[in-house]
């Protein structure tokens, strides 16, 4: 077989690459290879067994590190994320073990929780003071408020349905997206109800439509403005007997002057008249609530807080009240506990007899003032132009006073809702006797 001398060279040097050198000796002298050297490792000693609990402590432990019911919220990205304590909160938090079972060993009838707050007191770990919530969130603001008097609200509302064309006509005119849905009247003047929130340009066309219209007294109406939250405020350390009479006590007029002449109350409107209470039966000291107009982020009920201001000798001091705006009563049916607004009866009820017909009306359409030949003795008609001189029973109490009055006790109890839940079910309850007494009355016969 022919080869080439570049074949045999290349072979050679391949086989001499993969062969393994061997170790050069000379002579009788051979170098022998290191010997392998065993490696001893130490293990560490095992842990000594932790000391088993009895069934009594394993319980209370396990009552109390129960985990809480959390919220679980969807955050978009396909899990779910825990929104209760992070992991830096928890691993930050420690709970002595033996403390709380001391403390569960005292109070055995205590939940975990009040456990919790029992040891959060005894380490100075309490938790800090609730704030006062003193600003309600108030109504919508798509409606303007126009204040006036009592004689305007008759006229103007005489042809409301007119005056809503005529105000979005006006509007329309200016280019403005607002319009009018419909007008309703109160005690303290008329409320126009918008689609939108209305601007400053929008308030100043109605009022001008407002003043200009016929037989309105412009004197008697005030500036617009949009409806706003109430801040509820108390003024202490201020004299129940500031005058040099002992004897005359301090009145809502009184500190309705003082608030004028003070500068720091120059931009704050009152929402109601001030409210004086003694405060104590036997004390020369008064307390003073205050409920102004604010906004929902409290902004004039901040400004005010602490400041201080002189009545006479006093230094008087504005504090923060928790807010209570009572329960309302509705102008409508005059129950207690919703607003006129939200009535759900179709019509109105009168607050002298009950009946289905508005107050003022009631000479026309009262069953009092009119002829009943049926009863003995004979019911004459209350003459033309004459009042009602008929007395009737409180609808909701049913005492000697009408349903408004301030004799009545759910007037008295107004900022109290549980006295007002309770006697209502007391009411449903009794009626719901009578009337299975008198289905029983009807069985027998």
């Amino acid at each position: 077989m022919y080869t080439d001398q570049k074949t045999n060279t290349l072979r050679s040097k391949i086989s001499s690459k993969f062969t393994p050198r061997s170790i050069q000796t000379n002579g009788n002298n051979k170098k022998e290879l290191p010997k392998s050297v065993p490696v001893t490792i130490n293990k560490a000693p095992p842990l000594p067994p932790l000391p088993a609990k009895s069934k009594k402590e394993i319980n209370v432990i396990s009552k109390y590190f129960q985990p809480k019911k959390s919220t679980v919220v969807n955050n978009g990205q396909g899990y779910n994320v825990n929104s209760g304590k992070s992991y830096a909160q928890a691993s930050k938090t420690s709970v002595n073990t033996s403390e709380v079972l001391k403390i569960k060993e005292t109070f055995p009838s205590r939940n975990a929780q009040k456990i919790d707050q029992v040891n959060d007191i005894v380490n100075g770990q309490s938790k800090p003071k609730p704030r006062i919530k003193m600003t309600t969130k108030g109504p919508s603001r798509k409606q303007i408020i126009i204040p006036m008097s009592g004689d305007n609200v008759t006229s103007f509302m005489k042809s409301s349905s007119l005056h809503v064309a005529n105000i979005n006509r006006l509007l329309c005119n200016a280019k403005s997206d607002v319009l009018v849905d419909y007008i309703r009247s109160d005690n303290t003047g008329i409320t126009v109800i918008t689609n939108k929130v209305a601007q400053q340009s929008d308030m100043s066309i109605i009022d001008q439509f407002v003043k200009n219209s016929n037989n309105i007294n412009s004197l008697q109406v005030e500036e617009p403005r949009l409806p706003k939250s109430k801040s509820y405020l108390k003024i202490i350390g201020i004299p129940y007997y500031p005058h040099a009479n002992p004897q005359e006590k301090l009145t809502s007029n009184d500190i309705e002057t003082i608030l004028k002449q003070n500068h720091i109350f120059d931009n704050i409107s009152l929402a109601s008249k001030p409210r004086v209470i003694k405060v104590s039966p036997k004390s020369d000291m008064a307390i003073v609530w205050l409920d102004i107009w604010d906004v929902q982020s409290s902004s004039n009920a901040k400004m005010l807080i602490n400041r201080c201001f002189n009545v006479s000798s006093y230094i008087a001091t504005i504090r923060g009240a928790n807010m209570n705006p009572g329960v309302p009563q509705c102008k409508n049916c005059w129950k207690w506990g919703h607003s006129t607004f939200s009535c759900r009866i179709q019509g109105a009820k009168c607050i002298k007899c009950n009946g289905p017909h508005k107050s003022k009306h009631h000479r026309e359409f009262g069953w009092c003032c009119k002829v009943n030949a049926k009863i003995n003795p004979l019911r004459l008609e209350t003459k033309k132009g004459e009042p009602c001189p008929h007395s009737f029973k409180c609808s909701n109490y049913r005492g000697d006073h009408q349903a408004n009055s301030n004799q009545c006790p759910f007037w008295r109890h107004r900022f109290n809702r549980e006295w007002h839940q309770k006697k209502y079910t007391e009411i449903c309850e009794n009626r719901s006797k009578s009337i299975c007494s008198k289905v029983n009355n009807t069985s027998l016969l």
